[in-house]
């Protein structure tokens, strides 16, 4: 199994595109140890021939162009890409499947209050219908893609701000995509509102996880912090921080004892994280627990 992290920041990316804060400046400014980074997704192969989206960001054109496993070929229209699969339906997860519309045939699995907001919320269905006939399906725990076997787990509810629906739950969802013939797995969980029940298990055995790594801190975008973007809205943006006593990187440090051999990785970073700095405490607190915070274009054999 083959998997490329196409992009590993959170939504607006890294730079963000309008802010102006310290971070993003010396992004912007080329600063030794702050690195760009664009927002979050994976594709996911058996084979190296036919491929899977796990989310579409709308830098998904720049990602694909940048990444010659998904070159297209060898007929002048043929694509490696076979579909993908949606955690939730943000629109920095799904805006990119307007971008794929030439792309004809291509199947999309995502939770069904997701697949009901593309469709009545947000319309993705019925645009992407008008350029060529898409499958939709509902992401259910023991799909196989290939021979690749998918497992599912709720984990939040929270649905994007243009729903209006309740959609009945649950709206965000983490995977975990199994390589029968390798043993490989891979874990990915970028949105997590708390830890979730049965994460711990849901992990066991994993070869990779990736995990949100949105913020660092619980007050992150407060502006008394050292960000200043000045926004009180975080903890209703449904990311579990990094650190302190319910933060993530201290239960991936007790798991780490009891499931070792599991590599774990950050991604899903937004642009007010100081880990994005490699230079900074923060980053090397994440790295000490032996963490990893891969860069765009990172690609894993499972």
């Amino acid at each position: 199994m083959k998997v490329v992290l196409l992009g590993t920041a959170a939504g607006g990316g890294f730079p963000q595109w309008n802010c102006n804060c310290g971070r993003c400046a010396s992004c912007r400014g080329g600063a030794p140890g702050v690195v760009p980074r664009s927002q979050d997704g994976l594709a996911i192969s058996a084979d190296g021939s036919d491929w899977y989206l796990v989310n579409a960001s709308p830098d998904i054109r720049a990602q694909i162009l940048a990444t010659d496993l998904l070159d297209p070929g060898p007929g002048p229209r043929e694509t490696p890409i076979r579909g993908a699969l949606l955690t939730d339906a943000e629109l920095d997860h799904s805006l990119g499947l307007l971008m794929l519309r030439e792309g004809a045939g291509l199947e999309v699995y995502a939770p069904v209050a997701a697949l009901n907001a593309l469709r009545d919320d947000f319309a993705v269905q019925q645009i992407v219908g008008r350029y060529g006939d898409w499958a939709w399906f509902a992401a259910k725990d023991g799909m196989t893609l290939g021979r690749l076997r998918v497992r599912v787990l709720a984990v939040s509810n929270k649905k994007p701000k243009y729903a209006r629906a309740d959609g009945g739950g649950p709206w965000v969802v983490a995977y975990r995509i199994e390589d029968p013939a390798t043993g490989g797995v891979i874990v990915y969980a970028p949105c997590l509102a708390t830890w979730p029940d049965g994460l711990e298990t849901f992990v066991d055995g994993a070869s990779y996880v990736l995990l949100d790594g949105t913020f660092f801190s619980p007050d992150e975008m407060s502006g008394s912090t050292r960000a200043g973007v000045g926004s009180t809205a975080q903890r209703a943006m449904g990311h579990v921080p990094i650190a302190g006593p319910d933060g993530s990187l201290e239960r991936i440090r007790k798991l780490g004892a009891v499931q070792p051999g599991t590599n774990w990785a950050y991604v899903h970073l937004n642009n007010t994280n100081p880990v994005l700095d490699s230079r900074s405490p923060e980053y090397a607190e994440v790295r000490a627990v032996g963490v990893k915070l891969p860069p765009d274009g990172t690609v894993l054999e499972l």
